[in-house]
């Protein structure tokens, strides 16, 4: 696969997302500078927004992101059916473009949380879950202020009913309650996808779990699904 993740000011997550994606999964990565408007997104076979905190977080978090040039292409590429993942900051700034529903707000418990979650998979009939059991129980680093998915009542009804939350914060065997929520999100949503299944959007981070020796590989599980769906749909 050729890989484009997108830097704007303040990402600070796109090495790891380069080194885990080139290094251990041996694509081809290329990073995007949020204002090259020459740059054309159809080279890519899929795109990563990676986490950090772009333009410091002002206002809301990934909302001046938003309306840099080149989300205006990635709103074109997403609507074209191709692979987008937004992680953390990414999840963000796709929801402040309303490329997935919903909001991202301060955690309920006011603090930065940095720290390893478990996330429980409850959907594996996506590109982006497909090698990984239903209801496995993935051990993925977060690292955020404003995790707290929100969305209203006919939102969130929505997002059940078209099985779009694909990941849910659990205890370690994938108990779901508010012990196991580390920000407070609705219904313990960790990660969703849009209607189409083209996009995904997740708060945990998971180019920081793709080698043991860092502590886990658990999420490479998500970009090795990504890099099996696309190797099943070009031969």
């Amino acid at each position: 696969m050729n890989i484009g993740i997108v830097v704007f000011p303040g990402t600070w997550s796109e090495k790891d997302c380069f080194y885990s994606l080139s290094r251990v999964n041996k694509q081809f990565c290329e990073f995007i500078w949020h204002k090259d408007d020459g740059i054309n997104l159809e080279n890519f076979d899929a795109i990563i927004l990676p986490g950090g905190f772009s333009y410091g977080d002002f206002l809301r978090s990934g909302s001046i992101a938003s309306l840099s040039p080149i989300m205006e292409k990635i709103k074109v590429y997403a609507n074209n059916g191709n692979p987008i993942i937004g992680i953390c900051n990414g999840f963000q700034i796709l929801c402040e473009s309303n490329l997935l529903p919903g909001t991202l707000i301060r955690n309920n418990n006011l603090q930065f949380r940095c720290e390893w979650s478990n996330i429980k998979v409850t959907n594996n009939k996506t590109i982006f879950t497909s090698l990984i059991n239903n209801n496995k129980v993935l051990s993925i680093p977060i690292s955020h202020g404003e995790g707290n998915y929100f969305a209203d009542k006919k939102t969130i009804d929505e997002l059940e009913n078209n099985n779009q939350i694909i990941f849910r914060y659990s205890d370690n065997n994938g108990y779901i309650d508010e012990f196991s929520n580390p920000n407070g999100s609705v219904n313990n949503i960790a990660g969703i996808i849009n209607k189409e299944g083209n996009i995904l959007g997740m708060m945990p981070h998971p180019e920081k779990a793709c080698e043991e020796i860092i502590g886990g590989a658990d999420g490479n599980l998500i970009f090795q699904s990504l890099l099996n769906s696309y190797n099943r749909t070009t031969k």
